[in-house]
C-alpha cells in the first residue's frame, strides 16, 4: 500500500513538474518542487535499499533526523498562514499599497491578479483609498509591474487619479521603502493608517518590512493562491522567513 502512495505522488509530482516547466517562471518554489519530485522518484525506484539503509545505524539517524526536520518544515509552513491572517484591515485606512509580484510579459501572473482582486475588492467597500501599486521591472517584464498593475485596476472601474504607481522597486523590502517616499512626496504622513495588499503566505513577513520603512499603523489584506501554487509558494516563504530573521 505504501509504495502505491510513493508511485501515485511520484507520477503526479511528475505531472506537475513538467506542467510547471510551460505556465510558471523559474524560481525557488519551483525548484523546491522539482527536489520532490526527484525525491520521490528515487525513492520509488530504489527503495528496497534506502529502507534496508535506513533500518539500522548511522541510516535510522537519517531517518529520524529527515521525519523530524518534515514535521518541523510543515508545521512552520502552517504557522506562517496563521500568522498571514492575523493584523487584517479594518476598513478604516486611508491608503492601500499593492505589493508586485511579476509579470509575463505585459500581463499580470495569477499570484498578482489575486492581489489585485483582493485590493479591488477592499476598494468597493473603501471607495476613498488610495491605492499604490509597486514594482519594478524584472527579467522577462516588458514594462514595470505597478504600470500593468495600474492597467488592470483601471479596467476593473478604478480612476487613475486614485491610483499611484512606484515603478522602481525590485524586493518587498524596497515596495515599502520606495511607497512611503512617493506617500511622502504627496503629503501622506506614513503615521496614518494603511493597509498592504499581498497574498497570505507572504502577510507575515511583509509586515517586517513595512515596519521596517517607517511605517506605524499598518494593517494586511490577505489575497488568496491557487492550489497549485500552495505548497512551492508556503515552503519557499519559509526559508525567505529564516534568511529574513538570520540576516536582516
Amino acid at each position: 500500500m505504501k509504495m502505491k502512495i510513493i508511485w501515485a505522488l511520484a507520477i503526479f509530482f511528475l505531472i506537475d513538474s513538467i506542467l510547471r516547466l510551460f505556465r510558471s517562471s523559474f524560481n525557488l518554489g519551483s525548484f523546491l518542487m522539482y527536489c520532490i519530485t526527484a525525491a520521490l522518484w528515487v525513492y520509488a525506484v530504489f527503495h528496497e535499499k534506502i529502507d534496508a539503509f535506513c533500518a539500522h545505524g548511522f541510516g535510522h539517524i537519517c531517518k529520524v533526523l529527515f521525519l523530524a526536520g518534515s514535521v518541523l518544515f510543515i508545521g512552520c509552513m502552517l504557522l506562517v498562514h496563521v500568522l498571514g491572517n492575523t493584523a487584517t484591515a479594518t476598513g478604516q485606512e486611508q491608503t492601500l499599497i499593492v505589493l508586485g509580484a511579476g509579470l509575463r510579459g505585459e500581463r499580470v501572473t495569477g499570484l498578482l491578479a489575486r492581489r489585485l482582486d483582493a485590493a479591488y475588492d477592499y476598494y468597493q467597500k473603501n471607495p476613498d483609498v488610495l491605492i499604490v501599486v509597486s514594482g519594478g521591472q524584472g527579467p522577462g517584464e516588458s514594462i514595470p509591474e505597478a504600470v500593468a498593475m495600474e492597467r488592470y485596476l483601471v479596467q476593473r472601474g478604478i480612476s487613475d487619479s486614485q491610483i499611484l504607481a512606484e515603478t522602481e522597486s525590485t524586493s518587498t523590502e524596497e515596495n515599502f521603502l520606495f511607497s512611503q517616499k512617493l506617500l511622502q512626496e504627496h503629503g501622506i504622513d506614513p503615521s496614518q493608517p494603511i493597509a498592504y495588499v499581498t497574498n497570505t503566505f507572504h502577510c507575515y513577513r511583509a509586515r517586517q518590512y513595512v515596519l521596517n520603512a517607517g511605517f506605524s499603523d499598518v494593517s494586511s489584506v490577505p489575497a488568496s493562491i491557487g492550489l497549485d501554487s500552495i505548497l512551492p509558494c508556503y515552503m519557499r516563504e519559509v526559508l525567505a522567513l529564516a534568511y529574513y530573521f538570520v540576516f536582516k
